[in-house]
């Protein structure tokens, strides 16, 4: 067979769980293990189908708000954070929480407090309805406005001269927010923003992965990851936004062939909340079916997060 005819499927690196993530589990893991099931988790852990699936099929039950966990028992705060509210809540129910909430989703939520208690207004970057943007938003009744999208600053209503300084959702696109961040300096130019970008270094690399492997000439990218993960959604959007169709699939059940039947070079990926087993299951979906995998190797990460203190060691009860 020519060389040029080989089918290819390159799979890059990194992909699939970030620090944050692994954390989030390790969390949920330890409590179960510490201390049995049935045990709660408000809202879903990590925004991925297979590991809220398989954590429930264990005994964790997810519930949309507080009010649904029976007062002492124990309940976690997943990944994406929670507002100031709900820890209230969560004290004056005598609730045992664990917070589970990335560290970098932290760090957001202290700017916005910082820059709050400085007498600015806020802007939070993000997208309308996500987790992480509704406990962000918690921080600051009154004093913080979304935004979306560009056309969401040209109708911002905020005087000219006032202080203001903005954040962003971890899980955006690199390039979305840098025009949202533009069109904020041009009609605000006394804008304040981070010390360092809000956008998670796992959801860069893999944004910046992607690109890689546009270069590399692929004719279709697949992205495992669940609708719900706005990371794995802006990798999609990444490959779109260069002219590389993309799918995001929840596993090796969701494959398409029809849609890859004229792919010669297929790249895959996966969402900062999506387990390695399911891409190992996509990736011996496509070779059984004629791809040949290649890794390709972008770079390597190596960051960790120090799990909540009531979790290390015999600090567990």
């Amino acid at each position: 067979m020519n060389e040029s005819t080989v089918k290819r499927l390159l799979i890059v690196n990194p992909r699939g769980f970030c620090a944050g993530v692994e954390r989030a589990i390790e969390v949920v893991e330890r409590l179960l293990t510490s201390q049995g099931a049935p045990m709660y988790v408000r809202r879903e852990i990590v925004h991925n189908k297979a590991v809220v699936e398989d954590f429930r099929s264990r005994g964790v039950i997810f519930v949309d708000e507080l009010e649904d966990v029976p007062d002492g028992q124990t309940v976690v705060f997943s990944a994406h954070g929670v507002a100031p509210e709900v820890r209230r809540d969560a004290a004056e129910r005598s609730l045992r929480a664990i917070d589970a909430t990335c560290p970098l989703v932290t760090k957001v939520h202290q700017e916005v407090v910082r820059h709050v208690d400085q007498g600015r207004q806020m802007v939070l970057i993000g997208h309308a309805g996500h987790d992480e943007v509704l406990g962000t938003m918690g921080e600051a009744p009154g004093r913080i406005t979304l935004v979306t999208g560009v056309e969401d600053v040209e109708r911002l209503d905020l005087p000219p001269d006032v202080e203001l300084a903005y954040s962003a959702q971890t899980t955006l696109s690199v390039d979305e927010t840098t025009d949202i961040i533009e069109a904020l300096n041009r009609k605000y130019p006394q804008l304040v923003g981070p010390r360092k970008s809000d956008i998670c270094y796992a959801t860069q690399n893999r944004q910046d992965a992607v690109k890689h492997l546009v270069g590399m000439g692929i004719d279709h990218l697949l992205v495992v990851g669940s609708r719900t993960s706005s990371n794995s959604q802006r990798l999609c959007e990444v490959a779109e936004k260069l002219n590389v169709p993309a799918t995001l699939i929840d596993g090796a059940q969701d494959i398409d062939m029809s849609r890859l039947s004229q792919a010669l070079v297929i790249g895959l990926t996966a969402g900062a909340s999506a387990p390695e087993h399911l891409v190992q299951d996509v990736a011996k979906v496509l070779q059984d079916a004629g791809w040949r995998a290649e890794n390709v190797v972008i770079q390597t990460e190596d960051v960790r997060f120090r799990l909540p203190d009531e979790l290390i060691s015999d600090k567990v009860e």
